[in-house]
């Protein structure tokens, strides 16, 4: 961990209490790293959610979620790919400034996506320095912990907040498959290895993916910086899902891990169809629809 996120742990002359808090505290300002470290020193657990428009990103933030997530899994769920892979750095910024746009206080961490950093830290600088200077996100992520050491190195070292992620990496869904990561010992041991090497190099905070839950819980423990659990279990430090999901957006089969809050998909389609019906029926526009 890097001394600016030590020294972030327990700023001076402050005290730890809940108007500090991330979630539910009294503070209207922008959130940035140091606040994450500083929940970490805390014990306190924080939410994250995705999101891909200003006005949806706007309803998060003033929902006091302090950190959002502009994910590949747009690929998915806003663009209608099949997997993240083709998401481009343009589809990627174009979204990430528009939730950027719609926030005032949340963290906006942006996905490096496929292509745009495996060919090594300079490439990586290049992508991350674009999303930092034409979207205004405060933080990039990218996947992959000893492999992509140089890159996170490079990035924290030029100045631009690294949140790794770790597990199942999407990007790697040719390769990997869609299960769960980490269920041998080897396996285990290899992404406590990667969760570390991600600290080393600086990264703010590591998500693990479709991890089990006994592994995640040991990498919480063994690292200062914070866990962010997807299908990780409930001993990581926050805990993040793709808001479609969430809301009941998404519609069809959902992964296992996540928890519907909202059933949004049938809302939006009763409010469709109660429209078209008066327009068949003529009964809108109404009277005070209308101008004279």
């Amino acid at each position: 961990m890097t001394q600016q996120l030590k020294a972030a742990q327990n700023p001076p002359g402050e005290r730890s209490d809940s108007s500090k808090a991330l979630y539910g505290g009294k503070s209207t300002r922008r959130v940035t790293i140091h606040d994450i470290a500083a929940a970490k020193a805390r014990g306190e657990k924080w939410p994250m959610l995705t999101a891909y428009d200003a006005m949806t990103a706007s309803v998060f933030d003033e929902a006091g979620i302090p950190v959002l997530l502009v994910g590949d899994s747009m690929g998915n769920v806003h663009l209608g790919y099949e997997t993240t892979v083709p998401v481009t750095l343009d589809e990627i910024a174009m979204l990430s400034a528009a939730v950027v746009r719609g926030t005032k206080r949340a963290l906006v961490v942006a996905d490096l996506p496929f292509g745009t950093y495996q060919e090594g830290p300079v490439q990586a600088l290049r992508s991350a320095t674009r999303l930092i200077k034409e979207t205004g996100v405060g933080a990039v992520k990218l996947e992959g912990g000893e492999r992509s050491l140089p890159q996170t190195e490079l990035l924290v070292q030029s100045g631009i907040p690294v949140m790794s992620h770790l597990g199942l990496t999407p990007q790697s869904v040719n390769a990997m498959g869609y299960r769960v990561q980490g269920r041998s010992d080897e396996a285990a041991h290899q992404l406590l290895r990667d969760a570390k090497a991600a600290e080393s190099a600086g990264a703010f905070a590591v998500v693990l993916e479709l991890v089990p839950a006994e592994v995640a819980a040991e990498i919480t423990r063994s690292l200062h910086i914070p866990t962010v659990g997807i299908g990780a279990g409930v001993d990581c430090d926050a805990q993040v899902l793709v808001y479609t999901d969430m809301v009941g957006l998404t519609g069809g089969k959902v992964p296992r891990f996540t928890k519907q809050y909202a059933d949004v998909r049938s809302v939006l389609a009763d409010a469709a169809k109660e429209f078209a019906g008066e327009v068949v029926g003529g009964a809108f526009p109404a009277e005070e629809h209308t101008f004279h």
